[in-house]
């Protein structure tokens, strides 16, 4: 006659409270893993965006410091014509030579919008993560990284600015769905970096 052989309930409330312990040491850290991959990830993205950036402008001024037909600063790099910081007379606080885009923004007035931020993010790095300006492409393309947007009236020249967001830090309404930083708060919503091209500063903001 064959003995069956099983847990009694007194082994399996054991393996059910050593269960529960190690979820509830578990998870924490896992978060915890979860928060230093998105703080690396935007690290990782602003020091891979600041050396690009570097790089037109040594490009631009080993070349002589050249300019387009409408006498803007302007570079071909990478096959790819980018158009740069032009200061004037209106402007002195804004440096010559750092990135705004494909064709226009060079002296960072109104001209100078998200637009320029999005051409920015794809001409001077080598395979940057899908980006986008509108919020609602974020839920409905799952394969969208980063969200990009402006700031407005900042120093050294008061002009807009560029910032970029990591989409899984951004956060959500009741549905679920990813919002934009409320105005007040730009730098204080998700994980971030922002990019000026007045002077070619790039500051990261973690926030969770």
């Amino acid at each position: 006659m064959n003995k069956q052989s099983g847990f009694t309930l007194i082994e399996l409330v054991i393996v059910v409270v050593i269960l529960g312990f190690l979820a509830v040491t578990a998870i924490p850290k896992f978060l915890d893993l979860t928060d230093q991959a998105k703080q690396a990830n935007i690290e990782g993205m602003a020091g891979g965006f600041a050396t690009a950036v570097s790089l037109v402008r040594a490009q631009w001024e080993a070349e002589g410091r050249p300019q387009n037909a409408s006498n803007e600063n302007s570079i071909n790099y990478d096959g790819v014509n980018l158009v740069l910081t032009t200061p004037t007379t209106n402007q002195p606080n804004i440096r010559a030579g750092y990135v705004t885009g494909l064709t226009d923004g060079v002296t960072l007035a109104a001209n100078f919008d998200v637009n320029n931020c999005v051409e920015i993010w794809q001409n001077i790095l080598q395979q940057p993560p899908v980006i986008t300006s509108i919020v609602a492409n974020l839920n409905n393309n799952s394969a969208t990284d980063y969200l990009a947007t402006t700031i407005a009236n900042q120093q050294p020249a008061n002009t807009s600015i560029c910032a970029f967001y990591l989409k899984e830090s951004l956060n959500k309404d009741a549905n679920g769905n990813f919002v934009a930083p409320a105005a007040g708060a730009e730098t204080t919503t998700g994980n971030l970096f922002t990019y000026n091209p007045a002077n070619s500063s790039v500051v990261v903001f973690i926030n969770n």
